[in-house]
């Protein structure tokens, strides 16, 4: 029987090999080919950031890692990963390749007699001062065959840290960068491609979701791009700041545009206006995460885009799997894509937690996702004319249908149409008559009224110079019978038998007795009144004639100045000794006019300037009407202004209205204003006021020379 003691002791030590062998790390054994060395290598990681190759070799705490790339997840930590290699190809030089471009900072120490140098690589420093021209971290390994060396990389980085790490011949390494390189030639071809088609349908067409889709193509190429340090190697390689913001900018553009053209792509406005919340909110999101970076908080921006990417993803499928169950079509093939992109991704992270294995297949399914996803979302686009097109095809059937019903109901109704349409007519008919009518009753008014004020004006302007005669003429016959007498008395006198100095002293004699002197003088004086009284009266009778132009129906040049200066004559009765009028008459030409029309304008606008300046100095002085005429090149322009009361910018809105009066009832019939601007209108003139109320008020009238009747 075993003894107990020897038997525990035998199980420990077996226990023991076991165990040791389990924790050792293993020895890569390079042969030549490459190898994914990422479960050959141990990670310690240095919450302090103050550790350095010394302190590093005599740690105790590496961990051997579990997955064939490392993932480091996200911190603020410094990594050193170790490993021991063991050369049996036949090259003693080596590269070590970690294919993950965006770390900060990486550092390799490899050993040299026994003492470790150190060679440095960060995305932080210009691209030009790299060894070897390639975004991803290459360093070189010179070591013999059969031997054996231990080496350290210490790794930092504001993003998640994935780390493929790749030990290969240079050559092999140079292969399989230019396979990659390709690759991706293919994938940018591509979004090229799609980008160019669809702006120029968008050029085409509007539409502004063609330029959503450009906007997300451009964006999550050179988010793809950019993560694969692309745009670090040919954009910014001596602007290493803006490479590492685009890091998280990049992707929050993409996201924000993916939204903006999911949002109207599939219409999320009028078919679920729930979910169009929900997508600004993560465009918020992702803005916020924007701002986040560009404050100096990578990490926090870094996790915020995940955050954001994450409602991105939750948000649009919701969207896309409930209308697709409606049956909009475009929603299914937003759905494929975007699952077929989404697969892509998984398979990539599956790659990176070791799940699936590290080869060309599951390094590139990412992109492979993404090109295929832009593709379809572009058929997606071109697809959704086909549905437009089959809805106007709809549409226009439908119209059809009901422009034929409504042909029918149109002809079933005609005869009850055209007699309603035929009673109406002839009440149109009598109301248009009676309409003109009382237009007519209203315009003989107005002339009426213009007519009674002529008349004053005339009855008043005449009567002074008559009065004038008439009064003359009574004395004048007294002094004409006187005249009689003096010479009856001469001829008596001189036909007597007196001597010639006796009659002439008695024709002397009487002369004196009747003041035959002043009777002479007082003769001509009275002739002389009723000469100016005539004149005047005739002068009055030829403004009259001037201003009534009793051949007012037909077009004549006619001098302006001289229908002014008979409508003051006419209007004369109106001014009272308190009013002064100024006159500034220019030179004019000869104007083609209705020239009675227009002197009735001129008299109702100086009507309403002696009404206004009354208004305002009543019987009191300072009251003045200023009329000036100049003319131009092709039109005379008559300017009447008062310093009466003014007008408000109501009164001036509604002046040339029929009907409308700021005068008291009875005083004015408010059409003399309307027949003004339709007279002037049909002289193909213009009437512009201008007034300041308690200052007064200017009428402007421009009116052309030349009479066009084809504007008329």
């Amino acid at each position: 029987m075993i003894n107990m003691k020897n038997f525990y002791l035998i199980v420990f030590a077996v226990l023991s090999v076991f165990f040791t062998k389990v924790n050792a790390q293993q020895v890569i054994i390079f042969k030549g080919q490459n190898l994914v060395i990422g479960k050959n290598v141990a990670i310690l990681e240095d919450t302090t950031n103050k550790l350095d190759i010394d302190e590093v070799r005599k740690s105790t705490k590496f961990i051997p890692s579990q997955t064939q790339v490392p993932n480091l997840q996200l911190s603020k930590s410094d990594f050193w990963l170790r490993f021991i290699i063991k050369n049996e190809s036949a090259s003693n030089q080596m590269l070590l390749n970690l294919e993950y471009p965006t770390l900060d900072v990486c550092e390799f120490y490899y050993p040299v007699n026994g003492v470790y140098k150190m060679e440095r690589l960060s995305d932080n420093d210009p691209f030009a001062k790299r060894k070897y021209k390639h975004q991803d971290f290459l360093f070189d390994i010179n070591t013999s065959k059969d031997s054996i060396g231990t080496y350290y990389l210490k790794v930092q980085s504001g993003q998640e840290m994935v780390l493929p790490i790749v030990l290969g011949t240079p050559q092999k390494i140079a292969e399989s960068k230019l396979t990659n390189d390709m690759l991706w030639g293919c994938l940018v071809g591509i979004l090229l491609v799609m980008m160019l088609y669809n702006l120029f349908v968008y050029i085409s067409t509007k539409d502004i979701s063609y330029l959503y889709y450009v906007l997300y193509t451009l964006f999550i190429g050179l988010t793809q791009t950019t993560l694969s340090g692309y745009t670090y190697r040919f954009l910014f390689p001596n602007s290493p700041l803006l490479f590492n913001n685009c890091i998280i900018i990049f992707p929050a553009l993409a996201g924000i545009s993916l939204m903006l053209f999911s949002r109207s792509f599939l219409g999320i406005k009028d078919r679920m206006p729930v979910m169009g919340y929900i997508f600004k909110a993560v465009i918020v999101m992702y803005v916020i995460a924007i701002g986040i970076r560009l404050s100096g908080h990578p990490l926090i921006g870094y996790r915020a885009i995940d955050i954001s990417a994450l409602c991105l993803s939750l948000s649009i499928y919701v969207a896309v799997i409930t209308l697709s169950i409606k049956g909009y079509r475009p929603a299914k093939f937003f759905a494929l894509a975007w699952t077929i992109f989404l697969a892509g991704l998984i398979l990539f992270v599956l790659r990176n937690l070791g799940i699936l294995s590290y080869n060309n297949f599951t390094n590139n399914t990412m992109q492979v996702g993404t090109a295929i996803e832009v593709t379809l979302l572009s058929l997606a686009l071109a697809d959704r004319i086909n549905v437009f097109k089959a809805d106007k095809e709809k549409s226009q059937e439908e119209t059809v249908r009901v422009l034929q019903e409504n042909e029918r109901i149109i002809r079933e109704q005609n005869v009850v149409l055209e007699l309603k349409v035929e009673e109406r007519t002839h009440e149109l008919n009598e109301s248009l008559e009676d309409l003109k009518q009382t237009q007519s009753q209203l315009v003989e008014s107005e002339k009426m009224a213009s007519l009674g004020q002529l008349t004053a004006g005339i009855a008043h302007e005449i009567n002074n110079p008559i009065n004038f005669v008439t009064s003359n003429i009574n004395p004048l016959k007294r002094d004409v019978e006187m005249i009689l007498e003096v010479m009856a008395t001469i001829e008596s006198v001189s036909q007597s038998d007196l001597p010639a100095e006796e009659k002439k002293k008695k024709i002397e004699e009487y002369k004196e007795e009747i003041d035959f002197d002043y009777l002479v003088v007082e003769i001509r004086h009275l002739i002389k009144g009723i000469d100016e009284g005539a004149s005047r009266t005739a002068e009055i009778v030829k403004g009259l004639k001037i201003f009534s132009r009793l051949d007012e129906d037909d077009l004549k040049r006619t001098n302006l100045n001289e229908g002014l200066e008979s409508t003051l004559v006419v209007a004369n009765n109106l001014l009272n000794n308190n009013i002064k009028v100024i006159t500034e008459f220019g030179e004019l030409p000869l104007v083609e006019c209705y020239a009675g029309k227009l002197n009735q304008v001129f008299l109702n606008i100086i009507s309403n300037a002696i009404y206004a300046v009354e208004r305002k100095f009543g019987d009191k002085t300072g009251g003045e009407i200023k009329i000036n005429t100049t003319a131009d090149d092709e039109s005379v322009i008559i300017t009447i202004a008062d310093n009466g009361i003014g007008m408000n910018e109501q009164t001036l809105k509604k002046m040339f209205e029929p009907f409308f009066t700021t005068k008291e009832v009875g005083e004015g019939t408010g059409l003399g204003m309307s027949i003004a601007y339709n007279t002037i209108k049909k002289h193909n003139g213009q009437i512009t006021v201008n007034s300041d109320p308690g200052k007064g008020a200017a009428l402007i009238i421009k009116i052309p020379v030349i009479f066009d009747t084809k504007v008329v």
